[in-house]
């Protein structure tokens, strides 16, 4: 999913906020503690994603007049939060629901751990079965950990292909140290021109991310340093929402009110 990391090797502010937070944990705790908690704590985590990834599929199951259909890694799965359905894919569910006041089905394909390739792999052939009617897509962020951008480019655009219209696609969030921003800022870039040639709606999640700054850091990720937390998650959907808002109101509620009209 998305790593503990904000802006670029051109934003020194950002990297000093970083280390500035760094120290301020490290010189509490001590390196040698704190990095032995962070290990406990991830530890503690992974023993949730399969109580994540059943819940999901348990709710897969369930009726609803609309089919919201995730593609994602482990911050679509809820990694992190204090329940599954506190995912940024959850928070959404709920936007869903309250926009249109109609009930959802959510079908979340997502994989803690999937890279752009897994998601071609395992997430695509399960899509392509499914009618949507609203889609969204934050996938790459584990790609950064072994960077290949023409892969990349590559899975991004075999994923972006196989998406309906009024999907909409995130960029990478903001890794908070600039070895990683780098690659970061290549992978949105081919992620964008991706999404422009597909005709795709892009939510701006690592702008939103990057101006969490300091404080998002600190307040904004789960106990591994690495996952969201409740917060965190929130901020990722309000990165989606303006997006998706208005793709609901054009797509769904102005062709029910057509309707109405018409009768």
């Amino acid at each position: 999913m998305t790593a503990f990391a904000p802006p670029s090797a051109d934003t020194p502010r950002l990297g000093a906020g970083v280390m500035l937070a760094a120290s301020t944990v490290l010189g509490t705790f001590g390196v040698r503690p704190f990095r032995e908690r962070v290990l406990e704590n991830k530890s503690t985590l992974n023993d949730t994603l399969p109580v994540h990834s059943k819940w999901w599929r348990d709710h897969a199951k369930l009726d609803g007049e609309l089919l919201y259909v995730a593609i994602g890694d482990s911050a679509a799965q809820g990694i992190g939060a204090s329940r599954p359905d506190r995912s940024y894919v959850g928070v959404l569910a709920d936007e869903v629901r309250e926009v249109t006041g109609r009930s959802v089905r959510v079908v979340n394909l997502s994989v803690s751990g999937a890279t752009t390739t897994l998601a071609v792999r395992d997430q695509l052939p399960r899509f392509r079965g499914l009618r949507p009617d609203v889609v969204t897509v934050a996938i790459g962020a584990n790609d950064i950990a072994e960077w290949n951008p023409a892969a990349f480019d590559r899975n991004i655009r075999s994923i972006f292909a196989e998406l309906p219209a009024h999907a909409v696609v995130a960029d990478l969030p903001c890794f908070h140290l600039p070895h990683n921003e780098r690659k970061v800022a290549e992978a949105n870039r081919m992620l964008r021109a991706a999404a422009r040639d597909h005709g795709l709606v892009v939510a701006p999640l690592h702008e939103v991310t990057r101006r969490q700054g300091l404080r998002g850091i600190l307040t904004q990720f789960a106990r591994d340093m690495f996952h969201p937390n409740d917060h965190g998650y929130a901020v990722w959907a309000d990165a989606f929402r303006p997006a998706l808002t208005a793709t609901l109101r054009s797509r769904l509620l102005d062709a029910s009110a057509a309707l109405v009209a018409r009768h």
